[in-house]
Parts: structure tokens; sequence; C-alpha cells
């Protein structure tokens, strides 16, 4: 089943007196519980294509389909809406809240929609994520007083939180040790499988892309060529 599809995206920046053509022309069609790598250089436009996917940007031409819906020209309150009721992301710059300890910066996506877990079922699922990520020691602990890779843990923790329908994730396992890496990334596969979550990499990790089901490689804005296994 397909949950997103790209039609003829370009986006366009100006830059001074210059446009420069980050995206030119993808098309792109993900199946529910791909598990995606997009690779390419820097510059080639993975950030740009990311960004069209979760809702961050709009296009300059071209239509985004989340499940065959149009979604590229929302308003800010749908794209809004539909982020939250479907997206989870994994941002480089972790994003999390200060004044918030492990726990809480975890938790509060849950806490955002209308409707969200007893307290002893929250309980229970953000405590096995905090195991899983390896930082339930920490749970108490402000972002201030971890270190990056850390941070990075319970910002992967917060994204799948909520059980998205698709997760984002821009480079996950760049401030992680090899081996915390990989047990992320097989607790990742394994919610994949168990729960058909839709995973989609930005990422230069050689790992991420021998796991993934579909490698999608970018040049210059456009899509050079795909491999699915």
């Amino acid at each position: 089943m397909e949950i997103i599809k790209l039609t003829d995206i370009k986006k366009s920046y100006p830059m001074g007196n210059v446009i420069v053509n980050a995206l030119n022309g993808v098309n792109l069609s993900l199946d529910k519980g791909d598990f995606v790598a997009v690779a390419g250089p820097s510059g080639a436009g993975k950030t740009t294509i990311m960004n069209m996917i979760g809702l961050v940007d709009q296009p300059t031409s071209g239509e985004v389909f989340i499940e065959d819906k149009p979604v590229s020209h929302l308003s800010d309150k749908e794209r809004t809406v539909l982020r939250h009721h479907y997206l989870g992301f994994i941002f480089q710059s972790f994003n999390l809240l200060p004044i918030l300890n492990v726990y809480e910066n975890i938790e509060i996506p849950l806490l955002i929609g209308k409707k969200y877990p007893a307290k002893k079922e929250r309980i229970e699922w953000i405590d096995f994520l905090l195991d899983e990520v390896g930082l339930s020691p920490w749970k108490k602990h402000k972002p201030s007083e971890l270190s990056g890779g850390q941070r990075q843990r319970v910002a992967i923790a917060r994204a799948l939180v909520t059980k998205p329908e698709i997760v984002i994730a821009d480079e996950p396992t760049a401030n992680l040790d090899s081996k915390t890496g990989e047990k992320i990334l097989n607790l990742m596969k394994t919610i994949n499988k168990e729960q058909k979550t839709t995973f989609i990499f930005s990422t230069h990790d050689e790992t991420i892309k021998n796991m993934a089901d579909h490698v999608i490689y970018l040049h210059d804005g456009f899509v050079v060529s795909e491999e699915k296994s």
C-alpha cells in the first residue's frame, strides 16, 4: 500500500540574485512499512526532500501525497495537525526542551493531542523506550546534563513515542558510537516490522543503507537511482 508519493517535485530558493534549484522534478513512491535510506553527497537535496515529506516546507511546484491525499498546499494549521497525527521526527539538532527532563521531553508529544494514553500506559511505554535507548538511569536529567549522543537518543525515543505512521530521521546515528547506533537501528527495524511503521532516513551511514529495503540516491536535486530489496 502506497503511503507517500511525490509527483514532479521542484524546489527553488533565492540566494541573493541567484536562484538555487534544490530539487529538479523528483518522483517517488514509498509503500507503508518501507525502511528507506535517502543517500547522496552534501547539496544533493536530501534535507530538502525530507522537508517536503515532513511537511516542513512546501514545493515550488509538484505535489506530495500522504495516503493519496494532496498535502503540499494545506494551511499551516492543517499541516501541523497532519504532522502530529502521522509523523515522528529525529533532528540532528535534537530540538529538546531545556527546562524538561529526559522523561518529560519524551512524554510531551503524547500530551499535545486531544486524546492521549492513560498515565499507566504512558509510563510503561516511555520506560520501555528509555530502556531500549539506554537512558533509564538518566530519565530525570535535563538535556544540559547529557552528552550529544545521549541527547540524540532522547530525540529518537521522542520520535517513536506516539507510534507514528512515518518516522523521518536526519542522520540519526551521526552522534552515536557504533554499538549504540546498531542497537537503536535494530529497535527501529523491529518497530518497522511489528508495527509497519515507515522509516525514512537521510544518511551517509553505510549500516543504514545496508539495512534499508529501499535506497534512493540523489545528486544535484535529481533521483539518479533507486535500489529495492
